[in-house]
């Protein structure tokens, strides 16, 4: 449904929005729970009126996809908000200074996302069968995510990060407020520059998972860009919002794993077995209310019971 005037206003649009969004927290601060949760309704009361627009414009089956995209997206993202919590822990990144490292984090997100969607795309149109090994490695990496360990996040251990401790200045004072600065006549990066990598490294690798997903919903380009820039742009609120509470939903992985889990057998049984979007949406749905009505649960047992025990 994508012609070159809607890539370019979809694109424009989302250029102003983040224009705006960096206006209204310029000054670094700390941003409170009613803020965040400002502007995450902000962020999803938009694309759900996208969504509508699509709908009225361009019918129900795109506007299926487009929700179920962003559906999909925005529960995966949610281990994306994890990470952005150990990665401030480990380089001590400040609360006020978290909304800075994650908006210029997105704005590479975006870049990064569009390229891989572009080659996706590319390679889907070109060659059907690649939906199978797509399908295949979700699979793989949501049974790899239901059966992994406690994470544990160590920045000393990523290859990249040693490879620019080595290549590049680093500033060993944590109070730096920009991502760069001039010390002893000499240009260093700080950590919030080191922590801005690895948020950069990290969302490259959840969307070597999140995007082959979109294409188990929809081949169309525009859908799967869209969806998916929908879902990320509100996840530094989401992040603000969630990362409190986010350690108490101890079954978040076991849903979003289920999610991987659905999607991939979807698009390998597509042939012999086919679901519409609106029964793929209603799984999803399914998956996350279960896995966060279970979390919920299991935090009030706890908390009963530890209760009972003081």
């Amino acid at each position: 449904m994508g012609t070159p005037v809607l890539w370019a206003v979809f694109n424009a649009c989302i250029v102003v929005a983040l224009a705006v969004d960096l206006g209204f927290h310029r000054r670094a601060h700390r941003i409170s729970f009613p803020e965040a949760a400002v502007w995450s309704t902000v962020w999803v009361v938009l694309s759900l009126g996208f969504d509508l627009w699509i709908f009225l414009t361009h019918g129900r089956t795109p506007a299926l996809e487009f929700l179920t995209g962003y559906v999909m997206e925005k529960s995966l993202s949610l281990d994306n908000v994890f990470v952005f919590l150990l990665v401030f822990r480990a380089f001590g990144v400040e609360p006020p200074l978290q909304h800075r490292v994650l908006h210029w984090g997105l704005l590479g997100a975006l870049v990064l996302r569009g390229a891989m969607i572009g080659i996706g795309t590319a390679l889907v149109q070109r060659f059907a069968w690649v939906l199978y090994p797509f399908g295949a490695f979700l699979l793989f990496s949501g049974v790899r995510l239901l059966w992994r360990g406690e994470r544990d996040f160590r920045p000393e251990d990523n290859p990249i990060l040693r490879w620019t401790r080595r290549v590049l200045p680093i500033s060993p004072k944590h109070t730096h407020e920009t991502f760069f600065i001039i010390e002893d006549g000499r240009r260093m990066a700080t950590s919030l520059f080191l922590a801005l990598l690895v948020l950069e490294l990290s969302d490259l690798l959840f969307a070597v998972d999140s995007i082959p997903a979109v294409f188990g919903i929809t081949r169309d380009p525009f859908i799967v860009y869209s969806s998916n820039i929908c879902a990320i742009l509100g996840l530094r609120a989401f992040y603000f919002l969630l990362a409190g509470a986010l350690p108490y939903f101890r079954y978040l992985d076991a849903g979003i794993s289920a999610v991987l889990i659905f999607v991939g057998g979807k698009m390998l049984l597509e042939p012999w077995f086919h679901l519409s979007t609106i029964q793929a949406l209603g799984m999803i749905c399914l998956i996350l209310v279960i896995a966060i009505g279970a979390s919920i649960f299991a935090a009030k047992r706890t908390s009963q019971s530890d209760g009972q025990i003081h």
